[in-house]
């Protein structure tokens, strides 16, 4: 199944290691009711794995140039600070596919389409932080995903070759960017399915992190292996 021999893993954040996307549709819901404008569900789905800085753009878009988009972040924001205020929910499977790769003394790192505050504070609430020995988000490259940036910074700054990386990604812009920076991806779709197109540069998708720490037992992948 793999091309060469793993090194290093890489994990987007969100939508695979915590379970955050469905909160964020939400907020964007409650947002813009809040504004007194319908938000479609269709154009929700749009902006996984989207940063927000994108986003932002593609409602002030969405909506014309009298729409408030800062009343509208704050709005989202507030809900989302609400929603996670105690904790931030860990995806099903990840502690268990997390103990399995550092047990076979692979390096990990996040490559994140969040901003680094948010990154660093969704993590650390999920207990997950001091896992990853690096951590590459929107904010410390020129381009988000579907760009690959953010895979190549994360991969740099594990000093492994990208094309050395395993990299696991729950939406089809997130896996466009391990792809086009070299990495052998999986795909764990969280709420959307992969489109075509995306589907062609997977190596695998399947349906949880459980199901992908089960595709990697007793498979011949590491190196030296």
């Amino acid at each position: 199944m793999f091309e060469k021999p793993v090194e290093a893993v890489l994990f987007d954040m969100d939508g695979l290691l915590i379970d955050t996307e469905a909160v964020y549709i939400e907020a964007l819901q409650v947002a813009a009711g809040a504004l007194g404008v319908d938000m479609p569900l269709a154009f929700c789905h749009s902006m996984i794995g989207i940063p927000g800085r994108e986003c932002d753009l593609m409602i002030q878009e969405f909506y014309g140039s009298g729409f408030d988009i800062e009343r509208f972040r704050e709005s989202f924001s507030a809900h989302t600070r609400r929603r996670f205020d105690d904790a931030v929910p860990v995806k099903a499977g990840a502690v268990e596919l997390l103990d399995f790769l550092a047990a076979r003394g692979l390096p990990l790192a996040v490559a994140t389409s969040s901003g680094r505050a948010t990154a660093e504070r969704h993590l650390g609430r999920a207990g997950l932080r001091d896992r990853f020995a690096a951590l590459a988000t929107r904010d410390d490259v020129a381009r988000a995903k579907p760009h690959p940036d953010v895979y190549l910074e994360a991969a740099r700054r594990l000093g492994v070759s990208p094309k050395r990386c395993l990299a696991f990604e729950d939406s089809n812009p997130g896996l466009t960017a391990a792809h086009a920076a070299g990495a052998m991806a999986i795909m764990v779709p969280d709420i959307l399915p992969p489109l075509p197109e995306v589907r062609a540069k997977c190596l695998r998708v399947v349906d949880d992190l459980q199901a992908a720490r089960r595709l990697l037992e007793g498979a011949n992948w590491l190196q030296g292996e």
